[in-house]
């Protein structure tokens, strides 16, 4: 199918960034984006722009891939420059109250604004990762993108935010998971027993030794990222009353890997 007409703009050209733009070109999109230090191969059609504005400028959709950290300024930044037949999605991995708060932010301008949660690890599969979207356009914005066939999933009634939510709680689960196996092998490598807690730990997930050997490479190759993960996870949690010690382990336990 014929997508040329499609123009996305992708604010945040890292690793999750530069493969979505990649993939985009390959299927005919045009791809303008914008990153302060792109370091990333990116394909020979992309257009570069000189700022996150003038790469939103001419866009139908604006995937916004940046770091959480940064994602308020870059609200703040565009809030005067997008417009109303704009669909805007915030990508960055943080809780539900900031997602919340770049939607009232952007407010003004009139612009469609969709909390895209990106749902598991962005290599390999790319554009074609599991997405999950809400908010009160989000069927309209997987209308808009159709054509590309992507694997996006809608909150029924879901709000800004509501994406974000379901993404953090699962990852309570998943790198909580993680954790245990890292340490469980660093514990049974100590101790001379590599083979023994890969069986302990094989009993409980199937016997899939692969999938061991993806927690530990995983956790290790993401662990900055996941690290902030963890943070927005525990930033949600404590919001509500809850005391997130489990999740603070497995922050501390990827904190761990980066040095």
């Amino acid at each position: 199918m014929n997508n040329e007409k499609l123009k996305i703009a992708i604010l945040g050209l890292g690793e999750a960034g530069s493969h979505f733009a990649n993939d985009l070109i390959k299927l005919g999109v045009e791809v303008t984006g914008f990153d302060p230090n792109p370091v990333r191969k990116l394909h020979d059609n992309m257009i570069l722009a000189q700022s996150n504005a003038e790469a939103v400028k001419q866009a139908d959709i604006v995937f916004s891939a940046n770091l959480s950290s940064v994602s308020i300024e870059i609200a703040e930044e565009l809030k005067d420059v997008l417009k109303s037949n704009q669909f805007f999605c915030e990508m960055n991995t943080s809780g539900p109250e900031k997602k919340i708060k770049i939607a009232e932010i952007l407010k003004t301008s009139g612009v469609k604004v969709i909390d895209l949660a990106i749902m598991a690890p962005v290599p390999p599969k790319g554009i074609m990762t599991p997405f999950l979207a809400s908010g009160e356009n989000a069927t309209e914005f997987l209308e808009k993108v159709k054509p590309l066939n992507l694997d996006i999933k809608q909150v029924d009634n879901g709000n800004i935010g509501d994406a974000a939510t379901r993404k953090l709680l699962r990852s309570i689960v998943y790198k909580g998971i993680a954790a245990v196996v890292c340490e469980a092998m660093e514990a049974g490598e100590a101790f001379g027993m590599e083979s023994y807690i890969r069986g302990q730990i094989g009993s409980l997930i199937g016997g899939n030794d692969d999938l061991i050997d993806r927690f530990v490479e995983g956790s290790r190759t993401h662990a900055l990222r996941r690290m902030h993960e963890m943070e927005a996870v525990i930033e949600m949690l404590e919001a509500k009353g809850l005391d997130p010690i489990v999740t603070r382990g497995t922050r501390n336990n990827l904190e761990k890997l980066i040095k």
